[in-house]
């Protein structure tokens, strides 16, 4: 069953951030646009490019009034560790979740059974709670966070106009769809 149009479900998890063990559950989100970036597990190969690359766009992210949180099974004390340990990882500034327990893993659906971890896994959450994308990819293949960028982008733009719809590469700036007949094998 697809997530698309869902409400994320209640959580509360204990996460480490510029140099702090904080809580973080659903009521931060409320009213605000969130990635969750789910990712198999600390101190491995492509997680931590993937991680790296998402933390060179958090300040973009932010100005578009984007939060980002990261989630792997690890706990957030791993968290900590491997933030101090990787050059890489030490570039992160955004919100690292530690999901032990699995509850967050569990809710997006992205358990890898019998693994105790995560799926390589994105989500956009709206100000409303209710998920507008996700992208799972397979172990060995890494995310790319300026398409991430552009399809927060273009999800922001069609929630923020209702009725227009953004065609495949679009940008920002560029003309949206405004679905009609009159479209209908014109394309």
């Amino acid at each position: 069953m697809s997530l698309i149009n869902t409400k994320i479900l209640p959580f509360k998890a204990n996460a480490f951030r510029n140099g702090d063990f904080i809580e973080v559950s659903d009521s931060d989100i409320n009213g605000k646009w969130s990635i969750f970036f789910f990712y198999p597990g600390d101190f491995t190969f492509v997680c931590p490019t993937e991680l790296g690359d998402l933390a060179d766009h958090y300040e973009e992210l932010q100005a578009m009034g984007v939060e980002v949180f990261s989630v792997s099974t690890d706990s957030h004390f791993v968290h900590k560790a491997w933030h101090t340990d990787s050059d890489t990882v030490g570039k992160v500034t955004y919100t690292m979740i530690g999901d032990p327990s699995l509850q967050l893993t569990r809710n997006f659906d992205v358990e890898r059974e019998g693994a105790g971890q995560a799926d390589r896994a994105t989500f956009l959450v709206d100000p409303d709670g209710t998920i507008q994308f996700y992208e799972l990819t397979a172990e060995g293949i890494g995310r790319n966070a300026t398409e991430l960028v552009r399809k927060v982008k273009a999800a922001q733009y069609v929630y923020t106009h209702p009725g227009e719809v953004c065609p495949a590469k679009w940008e920002e700036g560029e003309e949206a769809l405004a679905p009609s007949i009159d479209l209908v094998g014109k394309i």
